[in-house]
């Protein structure tokens, strides 16, 4: 209650010997009182909210005993707890308002935790979440090797990959290794990988190998390749230019183009070839060809024939000689 102070005239009292100045005063009220029933009630406090977790990975499988931690709008603590053996967790009775979800951990040495995230709670409601945690990579180790002696061969270059995707590309170093990180999908993936570049001096090696990884485990990839066959080079460089060029000029060795090539008989007189292949005696019809060896009786016969007929005519000659002389002398008597 306010109450207005009226200053009269100052009386002096004696208190124990001593001078006080005090001011008389009369209260009086300047508004109404409120009663007690009239007293303004209480705002009655928002319906408070919940959130509700699901925790699984990506094969679908649910993830128990991941702890999580739940801070309010001023980074303090509002809750935390683990899911239980079907992934579940709530946080009951939350003021509305925005809050900050963090994972501390998936409960499985086989899983990596999600990044923070925003929840929102509103009044009366429950805020429901499917947290998925993914699998840990598969750490892969790439050997190139020689195919005969096991050596490692630096410069081969693969890709790495499932189904039709390529998630991975490797190039051997000086070591001849190379090491990567695959992404997995269950605990078991199967990879493929494929040679896209030969080390110097081998061949490509062409098929695609397949191999098998899990999270978070190291796995080991070995490619072979076989050297490349050297051919070894020519002992004479071929030319295009013939070592012995045509002349079509006539010389005493070589006659020209549309010459007969005569051939000496035995009195010194040039006989054609065209003359000796005339006298040959035809091959009957129907009958092979025969060779030489088979005709020279033949020949050797025509010739014996011809010497006799050639004596007889100059007997003949000399006769008619003789005759003509005695003639004459009987003609002179």
């Amino acid at each position: 209650m306010h109450a207005r102070f009226v200053r009269s005239a100052a009386v002096a009292v004696a208190v124990t010997g001593a001078l006080t100045w005090a001011p008389a005063a009369s209260a009086q009220p300047s508004e109404p009182t409120p009663s007690a029933s009239a007293a303004p009630a209480e705002t009655p406090a928002p319906d408070a909210g919940s959130v509700e977790i699901t925790t699984k990975d990506t094969a679908g499988d649910a993830l128990p005993g991941a702890a999580f931690l739940l801070l309010d709008s001023a980074g303090q603590e509002a809750g935390r707890g683990k899911s239980d053996a079907q992934g579940k967790l709530t946080f009951p009775d939350l003021t509305p308002g925005i809050f900050r979800l963090k994972e501390t951990a998936s409960g499985s040495p086989l899983h990596e935790v999600v990044a923070d995230q925003d929840v929102i709670v509103t009044p009366g409601a429950t805020t429901r979440l499917t947290i998925t945690d993914p699998f840990k990579v598969a750490k892969v180790l790439l050997q190139a090797k020689d195919d005969k002696s096991g050596k490692l061969l630096p410069g081969e270059t693969v890709n790495i990959g499932t189904g039709d995707s390529t998630l991975l590309t490797l190039t051997t170093g000086a070591k001849g290794t190379a090491s990567g990180e695959l992404p997995v999908t269950s605990r078991k993936t199967q990879f493929w990988v494929k040679e896209i570049k030969a080390p110097a001096g081998y061949n490509l090696y062409k098929p695609s190998k397949t191999f098998t990884a899990g999270p978070g485990a190291p796995v080991t990839v070995t490619v072979t390749n076989a050297k490349t066959a050297t051919i070894p080079p020519p002992t004479q460089k071929p030319t295009d230019r013939p070592t012995d060029k045509p002349s079509d000029k006539p010389s005493p060795s070589k006659p020209g183009k549309d010459e007969d090539v005569s051939v000496p008989s035995a009195s010194g007189t040039p006989t054609a070839d065209k003359t000796a292949s005339s006298t040959a005696a035809p091959a009957p019809a129907g009958s092979l060809a025969r060779t030489g060896a088979d005709a020279t009786p033949w020949l050797i016969g025509s010739a014996g024939v011809l010497i006799a007929a050639g004596g007889g005519a100059l007997i003949a000659a000399r006769r008619r000689r003789t005759d003509n002389s005695t003639d004459d002398g009987s003609s002179e008597g």
